[in-house]
């Protein structure tokens, strides 16, 4: 169903809406010590995420959050910053997912995330694919995760557009 015409994603933006170079403040989130005990016995039960006297011994020095748990969370402010008020129909994959830093009790994360490409998918001409770069940091500004993200983003005119990639003299990293 073309992107004008779907009641559902009429209203939000489409790929015919964005541009490279484009970018999404992400809101603040503290990681208390009570999260990443849950996420971590749940999903990461390894000792320094599980286990603060194991947590201290090891290389990283104390209890930290696991590094899914902090690409989920940036997803989430992803979420709520964009993703939720654009006409997306789901992510491709991620690529250059880095882990930089350990995320500790009551560390606050926040970032920015980027548009770094926009093109035309091959296969189905009522959508794009976004692709999107975060930057996420700690309270004192250190990088903790970085990651490309590619989502699919419905198109308003299947005819209109083709690839938008950032100007040759423009560096992306």
């Amino acid at each position: 169903m073309p992107g004008a015409d779907n009641p559902v994603t009429r209203d939000r933006l489409h790929f015919e809406d964005l541009e490279v170079g484009q970018s999404f403040a992400l809101p603040r989130r503290q990681v208390t010590r009570k999260m990443i005990l849950d996420f971590a016995h749940r999903y990461d039960p390894l000792p320094f995420h599980t286990n603060e006297k194991a947590a201290k011994k090891s290389l990283l020095g104390g209890l930290a959050a696991s590094g899914w748990q902090t690409a989920a969370l940036s997803l989430r402010m992803l979420v709520d910053v964009f993703l939720s008020k654009a006409a997306s129909m789901g992510g491709l994959g991620f690529t250059d997912l880095r882990w930089h830093r350990p995320v500790f009790v009551d560390d606050t994360i926040s970032g920015t995330v980027t548009i770094v490409h926009l093109r035309a998918s091959e296969g189905r001409p009522d959508w794009g694919i976004a692709t999107l770069e975060f930057d996420i940091r700690n309270q004192n500004r250190q990088q903790v995760l970085s990651m490309r993200l590619d989502n699919l983003i419905q198109r308003r005119d299947a005819r209109v557009g083709t690839d938008r990639a950032p100007p040759a003299t423009e560096a992306v990293s």
